[in-house]
């Protein structure tokens, strides 16, 4: 299952973090892009966009496949189950007043600190189909990481006998790990942000908060910086 994406993800991203550590430019000179055109021809970039987002949805539907019940409701095992919709949905609100700012502050004192590469998260050029592209992949990267991390390794490493905590901080370390691309302080961020989800996880047993508050974090980087990057200094 993490051969497939997010376990492959950390390792790329531990290598291009020791890659970046060792060039001649300083960490904080350096930047990556998060969603960067994968072509010089708007229709052909729109389509790279639209498969690279829909193949890498494959480790979910494996996810769904293997945590699928007969009865109803289908994907309970991960509180995916119809009910309290709306109050799961304001809960993933709250998520993100409590992670979203604390984030950013983080991002800002750690590219003072030159623990931080400058964060592009919106790298496409302006097109009709930017916006929605974007809107999806923050969709993209809410489904993949939660489905997985919270989802899949908590159901998995709990029938392999593992207990709460042990479950939280292996977790929490793979979420940091596939950050690390951006630098030592997205490792910090980032296991901060999976500890407090798969402790919030653990006792609530519901999935839908978590999607919601991880695209909404993400969605307002990914739309919102270009934004406001000109008012930046």
């Amino acid at each position: 299952m993490l051969a497939l994406g997010l376990g492959e993800s950390a390792i790329y991203s531990i290598v291009q973090l020791a890659y970046r550590l060792t060039d001649v430019t300083p960490l904080a000179d350096q930047t990556t892009t998060l969603n960067p055109s994968r072509s010089d021809r708007e229709v052909f970039d729109l389509i790279y966009q639209v498969l690279g987002i829909g193949f890498s949805i494959v480790p979910v539907l494996l996810v769904c496949f293997l945590l699928w019940q007969n009865a109803r409701p289908h994907l309970g095992r991960l509180g995916l189950d119809g009910t309290r919709v709306g109050r799961d949905v304001g809960h993933g609100i709250l998520l993100v007043l409590a992670i979203g700012i604390p984030g950013l502050a983080l991002y800002v004192g750690g590219r003072m600190l030159g623990l931080f590469v400058a964060v592009d998260p919106g790298g496409l050029d302006a097109h009709w189909w930017t916006v929605p592209i974007l809107l999806l992949s923050a969709a993209r990267a809410s489904i993949m990481e939660e489905f997985v991390v919270l989802g899949y390794l908590f159901f998995r490493l709990r029938q392999l006998g593992w207990g709460m905590w042990p479950i939280i901080i292996a977790t929490s370390v793979l979420r940091a790990s596939y950050h690390l691309y951006q630098g030592p302080g997205a490792f910090i961020g980032n296991l901060a942000m999976g500890l407090l989800f798969g402790w919030l996880f653990a006792r609530g047993g519901r999935l839908l908060p978590f999607l919601v508050a991880h695209f909404l974090i993400d969605a307002a980087a990914f739309v919102g910086y270009p934004l406001v990057a000109p008012l930046l200094p």
